[in-house]
């Protein structure tokens, strides 16, 4: 066993999208601080980044029907809309930077023009959506909304959503042609090979097994090799625990008291995906539903065009599963093991609370093929089962603390977990994660680092033009935004593009 000691400025855990994203703004910041990379598995982007383990992707707040909630008054609140559609522009600043400066190449292999749908069932639900796009698409953010409670408008729409659909009930949806669908697997191995250009040292097959802080106030890390089994000492002034559901452990071992009261509850996730290219062909959209009564807001039915490895797919799902893992590759004892002393009570008071998830959970979990079928005919009436297999998805680690709301609350989002001083921070939660993980990490930025922000200002503006302005309150920024992101990224479609890929669908 080799003791293997080493100093640096910055680890990374996991090779994930935060973490690729954390370390290409800091390489832009300070090109001169030296950076290590951690990944238990032998790849990047192979956990919750993965292109098949992270289904629905580009969220931007078009179609994703619980961002946008129906107040007591029957009023329509759309702040969080509004804040994801911003914090996703952030996003696709930088990467426009990044291929712009030619950091990055091919933008076509991790995004691609898709437009975004929402699509409801119902009478009660259409008066829903109708008010939805009304309270959106006088929103400059969503600007090119178009709603249509018309079938034949539908049928040109959604040809496979729509064909041989007998049901009397009124049906709407709601179209926005500037969505996208993005490969976070895909950008996240793009990202970690233009790292490694850069001198970042990443190693693979090495687990963060122990973080302890040292008396002079930097982090010392137990690291196992994998494959030789040997022990190594890493020590870093700053850390990032970005490895997906495996983070909460490790913010545990941190002791730092921002970790305290915090517990995790993990979700794991299954899709149909169509192994008939004809059916793949004939729908071109992402389109959301309406979550179930009762059901958690990650389990929005979705109808989603992917595409990965330069191929089209088609996902519907997502299912839940459950399984104690709080990664894929997990362990089946990281439920019990993540219980401690300081937040066996938030747990507690959360399982007393979520006993309809409990209940949801248990449902999902007996669902036949059939039976998912069945959910899936609601979106394709004349869905074939021989067409469709099943895959699991990743795990996803919710969140689960103490708040205004009261004792164990579940989060539904991701969150951001730092020391008093900035030394470590860890990230923790699920959606929107991936397309949100610019502003996340702009906002361990933030937290980690106040003493360099404002040496970092001009920086920062030249990679993302709106850093520090809403675009919502700056029109002529935003017409500008979307021009040049849609240009480097390859997002500009004519509309002839459009009408030729329509005829080509029907």
């Amino acid at each position: 066993m080799s003791n293997r000691q080493t100093k640096t400025d910055v680890i990374l855990i996991g090779a994930g999208i935060m973490s690729a994203t954390l370390g290409s703004l800091l390489k832009e910041l300070v090109p001169d601080w030296e950076i290590t990379v951690f990944e238990k598995l032998a790849n990047a982007g192979e956990e919750s980044s993965n292109e098949w383990n992270n289904a629905g992707t580009g969220h931007a707040a078009l179609c994703e029907l619980n961002y946008t909630v129906e107040k007591p008054d029957g009023s329509i609140d759309i702040k969080k809309a509004i804040n994801i559609n911003e914090q996703f522009q952030v996003s696709m600043q930088f990467w426009s930077h990044l291929v712009n400066n030619k950091l990055i190449r091919n933008p076509q292999d991790f995004i691609m023009p898709l437009p975004h749908m929402s699509f409801v069932q119902g009478e009660e639900n259409v008066t829903f959506l109708k008010k939805r796009f009304e309270a959106l698409s006088n929103n400059p953010l969503f600007q090119g909304m178009e709603f249509s409670d018309n079938p034949e408008k539908l049928k040109e729409w959604i040809p496979l959503m729509l064909s041989n659909r007998t049901s009397n009930e009124p049906i709407a949806a709601t179209k926005i042609d500037t969505g996208t669908d993005v490969n976070f697997g895909a950008l996240t191995r793009m990202l970690f090979e233009h790292l490694e250009t850069k001198d970042v040292h990443v190693h693979y097959n090495h687990s963060v097994d122990n973080i302890k802080r040292t008396s002079d106030g930097s982090w010392e890390l137990k690291i196992k090799n994998q494959i030789s089994g040997a022990v190594e000492q890493h020590t870093a002034k700053f850390v990032f625990i970005g490895g997906g559901g495996g983070s909460l452990h490790l913010l545990q071992k941190s002791g730092i008291p921002e970790g305290k009261h915090i517990g995790g509850f993990p979700v794991s996730g299954l899709f149909m995906v169509c192994n008939n290219p004809e059916v793949v062909e004939k729908h071109h959209a992402k389109v959301y539903g309406k979550a179930k009564v009762g059901a958690p807001p990650m389990s929005v039915p979705h109808l989603d065009t992917r595409f990965i490895n330069n191929q089209k797919s088609l996902l519907f799902g997502p299912f839940a599963g459950f399984t104690p893992k709080f990664l894929k590759t997990g362990s089946m004892m990281d439920l019990i093991t993540s219980v401690k002393p300081n937040n066996v009570l938030t747990m507690l008071a959360a399982g007393a609370k979520e006993m309809a998830l409990t209940k949801y959970l248990i449902q999902q979990v007996m669902l036949s093929k059939e039976q998912r079928m069945e959910e899936l005919r609601e979106f394709i009436p004349d869905a074939k089962s021989d067409d469709w297999d099943l895959i699991v998805a990743g795990q996803r680690v919710q969140v689960i603390k103490d708040t205004d709301a009261g004792k164990g609350t579940l989060q539904f989002g991701t969150e951001v977990v730092s020391a008093a001083d900035g030394s470590v921070a860890a990230l923790l939660g699920a959606s929107p994660g991936a397309s949100t993980a610019v502003s996340v990490m702009l906002k361990v930025l933030n937290q980690c680092f106040p003493q360099h922000i404002k040496a970092w200002e001009p920086k920062l503006k030249e990679m993302i033009p709106s850093y520090g302005k809403s675009l919502l309150e700056n029109p002529e920024l935003l017409r500008e935004v979307h021009q040049s992101t849609a240009k480097a990224l390859g997002l500009a479609d004519t509309k002839q593009e459009k009408q030729d890929r329509v005829l080509e669908l029907v």
